[in-house]
């Protein structure tokens, strides 16, 4: 039996590659963060080693996500340094506190926590509005909420303008997988995009809402309900984890949706 495995990769490869997929040249990148294109040329062609602050500046500059960074400082011979706590350990209860408040008084409105590859870690009761109906096998841990919003058995059918809901969260997960080099999200899009819906590429105009942003309408009940959706993350996350958390957040964009969830004197919307 033979087994094979993977070379591993210099910290210059690492970081020209950053750089590469940032579309900087070498130039550019020593003007943003002060050092010589000369220095940069020889830490990319391992002529030089780069201290563990250097190889942190030019990740900061590059936006490399922090699992990444500790990548690059474990090829350049250090140790990381963002540490990656479970959602349960003690460190990260107060994450845990501000995300259920977020999700809590989000309510009777459906709100979930995501993790960085959109797996499903938490949601409020209101979320079976949008379970409901779908597969078993789409809901069985852990649940992928892209995966559970465009699969055939899952919401898709209850989309009412699912080629501009598909069009915008295939952009949306394309954008992070080319930015985050993830090689899972990159598999994901390629999945999704196989799925049936169709493509929108222009803005609808039937509605006013469709002229700000893409939202979605959804169909439960007899009743066609109308969603904006939010991105809310942490600022500043110094933790791995806590980095790659989202909580996805839906509001009533109209009048008629306050009222089918039971909200009363719907002065935040317009009438429908």
């Amino acid at each position: 039996m033979t087994t094979t495995t993977r070379p591993v990769r210099r910290v210059g490869e690492l970081l020209r590659d950053w750089r590469q997929s940032r579309r900087m040249s070498q130039l550019d990148l020593s003007i943003e963060t002060g050092i010589s294109a000369r220095h940069l040329s020889f830490v990319e062609t391992g002529r030089s080693r780069p201290s563990p602050e250097l190889i942190l500046r030019l990740a900061e500059q590059l936006d490399v996500p922090l699992a990444d960074r500790n990548t690059i400082l474990l090829a350049g011979g250090y140790a990381p340094a963002y540490p990656r706590h479970e959602l349960d350990d003690p460190e990260l209860a107060p994450v845990r506190a501000a995300v259920r408040r977020i999700l809590d008084g989000h309510g009777p409105f459906p709100a979930v926590l995501i993790d960085r590859h959109w797996q499903l870690v938490e949601a409020n009761p209101a979320v079976a509005l949008f379970t409901d109906g779908a597969a078993p096998h789409l809901l069985a841990p852990p649940v992928n909420v892209l995966r559970l919003s465009l699969h055939p058995d899952g919401m898709a059918p209850r989309i009412g303008n699912l080629p501009e809901w598909r069009t915008h969260l295939l952009a949306r997960l394309r954008q992070t997988a080319v930015g985050t080099g993830d090689a899972v999200l990159h598999d994901l899009h390629e999945e999704l995009r196989g799925y049936p819906g169709g493509n929108c590429h222009a803005p609808a105009t039937g509605d006013p809402v469709s002229r700000v942003a893409v939202g979605l309408r959804y169909r439960h009940d007899g009743r066609e309900l109308s969603f904006l959706s939010t991105t809310t993350v942490f600022g500043t996350p110094l933790d791995v984890t806590v980095a790659g958390l989202a909580v996805e957040s839906f509001f009533p964009a109209d009048a008629a949706t306050l009222r089918a969830l039971g909200v009363r004197g719907g002065d935040a919307v317009p009438p429908s």
